[in-house]
């Protein structure tokens, strides 16, 4: 992924809300999410699929855990012989907090950088690998990109006030996940004079500070609105969209 934004305990019906946009090379291939086969004694995860290195970028299990995982970008420190980042979607889906936080102290280095987000959905705790440090999502709002978490860039800024307004419209009326879909489609850049330096040239950093990127390399290759209700009830709802931004294919899930 390379941006999401969660509300834990805003809305009355909805204590936990997840919108997730995954940006991706269009040449990289991938497959749609769906159910992975069971492997063993893993529970069966829905995830999409990155065909190339064969790990995923957001998933849940059948016992609702979660895990999402967004590239720390530093690509002065890229090493391409490190380990793909996708496999440790896999990995915090199938153990459980004390394993995997114990796993990732001791093998964070073997990736390049990167924050995974993983846990029960009322209970989800993040984990930066170049702090080696993690904190639990707190009640609140919360945006993750690919810097720390709840770093102020102009984008998290903009789409965790966006939310906040989506959550505090409907509190009196039922979700409206076009809505939470049309947050994640904002494709406004920032400002030169407020982009972040994170190391890339500027006319990177202007096409990566809007929220929806479009451009024929690079873009938003898919978006996950994720809700669990009161009752535990979760629904997940996946777009695609080629690299046009134009939406190729919908589809939704329940657990």
């Amino acid at each position: 992924m390379c941006i999401l934004f969660f509300a834990i305990n805003q809305h009355p019906q909805y204590p936990v809300i997840i919108c997730a946009n995954r940006d991706e090379f269009h040449q990289r291939p991938t497959q749609m999410m769906h159910w992975w086969p069971n492997h063993g004694k893993q529970s069966p995860i829905l995830a999409g699929k990155d065909l190339q290195a064969g790990g995923t970028w957001l998933g849940l299990n059948q016992h609702k855990r979660f895990s999402a995982l967004t590239n720390y970008r530093q690509p002065q420190l890229f090493d391409k012989q490190k380990r793909s980042r996708g496999d440790l979607v896999l990995q915090a889906l199938a153990q459980n907090d004390n394993k995997i936080t114990t796993l990732l102290n001791k093998t964070a280095d073997h990736y390049n950088g990167f924050n995974l987000v993983f846990g029960q959905l009322n209970n989800l705790i993040c984990f930066d690998s170049v702090t080696k440090k993690q904190q639990p999502l707190t009640t609140g709002f919360h945006s993750l990109c690919n810097g720390a978490l709840d770093d102020i860039w102009p984008k998290m800024a903009q789409g965790q006030s966006q939310l906040a307004h989506a959550i505090g419209a409907a509190e009196d009326h039922p979700l409206n996940i076009d809505k939470l879909f049309a947050l994640m489609q904002n494709s406004q850049q920032a400002a030169i004079q407020n982009l972040p330096n994170t190391g890339v040239p500027l006319d990177w950093e202007q096409l990566l500070s809007s929220i929806f990127i479009v451009s024929s390399q690079y873009g938003t290759r898919t978006t996950n609105i994720i809700v669990q209700d009161i009752k535990g009830n979760i629904s997940i709802f996946d777009r695609s969209y080629n690299d046009q931004g134009l939406c190729i294919a919908q589809q939704q899930f329940s657990i």
